[in-house]
Formats: C-alpha cells, sequence, structure tokens
C-alpha cells in the first residue's frame, strides 16, 4: 500500500470527509507521519498545517485558535461590497477577515484587536502590530472614535447550551471564549451594538456573522442601538449590517 492510500484508509477510519484531499496535504507537511498521527486523533486539519485557506489566501492559523470558516467569507463580501479605508476587525481571531478585506480593497487603515491572546499572537503574524489584545472596543486607540468606515465582527455565536453538540474539532481545540455567545448566543452582539456608534463613521457600516435564526433578534439590537439593519443571507452564511447616520 502506498503512504497516500495509507493515510487515506486512517483519515477515513477517523471520521474525516475529505480524507483524499487532506492526505495529500498532510503528506506534504514538514512531519508527514507526525501530522497524520494528530489529525486522526481529532487535532483540526488546520492546526495539524499551520494554515487555513480563507477567500483566496493562506492564513497563518496557530494550535488552539479559532479556525476560519469558509461560511465568514461572506462576511468579507458583504464589506468589500461596502467599501471604506478605515476597518476595524474586531473578535479578529486569525485576523482572516481583516487580512481578506484589504486584499481586495487594498491599503486599508486596519486595526484588529480580541481578546485572547493566542489569537492575537497569531493574528500578528498576518497582519503585523495592527492586531491589539484587549475586550471588544476597549483596546482601541481613541483616534478611532467617529472614523470608521467598516466595522466587521465575527463574534461568539453558539448559545452555551449547544457548545457540548459542537464537533470535537471544535470544542476541544478551540478557544471557549471563541464559540460561547451565552444563553441565546447574542451576548457579544449585544456588546458590539451598543458601543458601535462611538467609533462608525458617518455612513459607516457595522458588519456581523450570526446564525440564521439569531438574525432578527441581532437586527433588531442594532436598530435599538440607532443603526439601520439589514439581514444579508449568502449561501449558509447570515449577515446583518447596521448603517450608522445618513448614508445607506
Amino acid at each position: 500500500m502506498t503512504a497516500l492510500a495509507d493515510a487515506v484508509v486512517r483519515l477515513r477510519a477517523a471520521g474525516c470527509v475529505f480524507a483524499e484531499e487532506e492526505a495529500e496535504l498532510l503528506l506534504a507537511a514538514a512531519d508527514p507521519g507526525g501530522a497524520i498521527d494528530r489529525r486522526v486523533a481529532g487535532e483540526p486539519l488546520e492546526h495539524v498545517l499551520g494554515w487555513a485557506g480563507f477567500a483566496g489566501l493562506r492564513v497563518a492559523v496557530d494550535p488552539g485558535v479559532f479556525v476560519p470558516r469558509r461560511k465568514t467569507e461572506a462576511l468579507v463580501r458583504a464589506a468589500v461590497e461596502r467599501g471604506g479605508r478605515v476597518v476595524v476587525d474586531l473578535c479578529c481571531g486569525t485576523g482572516a477577515v481583516g487580512m481578506a478585506i484589504e486584499a481586495a480593497l487594498g491599503p486599508v487603515e486596519l486595526v484588529a484587536a480580541d481578546i485572547d491572546l493566542a489569537a492575537v499572537r497569531c493574528a500578528r503574524r498576518n497582519l503585523g502590530d495592527r492586531v491589539l489584545l484587549g475586550d471588544l472596543y476597549a483596546p482601541l486607540p481613541d483616534t478611532l472614535r467617529g472614523r470608521v468606515d467598516l466595522l466587521v465582527v465575527n463574534a461568539p455565536y453558539v448559545p452555551t447550551g449547544a457548545i457540548g453538540l459542537m464537533p470535537p474539532e471544535a470544542r476541544d481545540h478551540e478557544p471557549r471564549t471563541a464559540l460561547d455567545g451565552g444563553a441565546d448566543g447574542l451576548d457579544v452582539h449585544r456588546a458590539v451594538a451598543a458601543g458601535a456608534p462611538d467609533w462608525l463613521a458617518p455612513g459607516g457600516c457595522l458588519l456581523i456573522e450570526t446564525h440564521d435564526s439569531q438574525a432578527d433578534t441581532a437586527a433588531a439590537l442594532f436598530r435599538a442601538a440607532g443603526l439601520t439593519a439589514q439581514i444579508r443571507r449568502d449561501d449558509d452564511a447570515t449577515v446583518v449590517t447596521g448603517v450608522f447616520g445618513t448614508r445607506q
């Protein structure tokens, strides 16, 4: 049996749906045997490889950091269609969203932030020293107040009671802070919406990913904060947007 065939058999037995594609990637790793062992043991593919494909980019991903999902590319598309020169990526994780927006729009004034130190260290590999450590708006410089064109947020939105139902790859290998959105999944969304008007420029836009079942409630939170809210459904992803001020 060839090394590729053996790897495919092992990965299939471990429940990997895309065993053939994963086997080829893992066999190209610096330590293919160790990489396959880690994947068979249940570690996320992206943690094993050290990178994830996202919006046509290769994004560095460290073990223990939230893995960017392909569905979150819908958040990027919505932001790019809106456009802007001053961008803030909150709950940035690896920094993939901000990285992809900048790749699409060209040089922007970009600041990213996350509460998790491991995520910040990883995001700095992707975005440099533009990544700040802290809870939501707390680490942002005051010079950004009233100037942000695009406030993009991939906040945790899994209800606390549903964490145990998530795939082991997520619940066992990603930080709880990147998954747990509180009782209804919208705790962080509430804080983000409430604080957004202090940071958005006139006509600036808050964009946040959520589950489709939460979209109406999230939109109501945006409206309560004084934003004009819309729900955008894109394939298997839902993005709620809120515009501040007069430009729609």
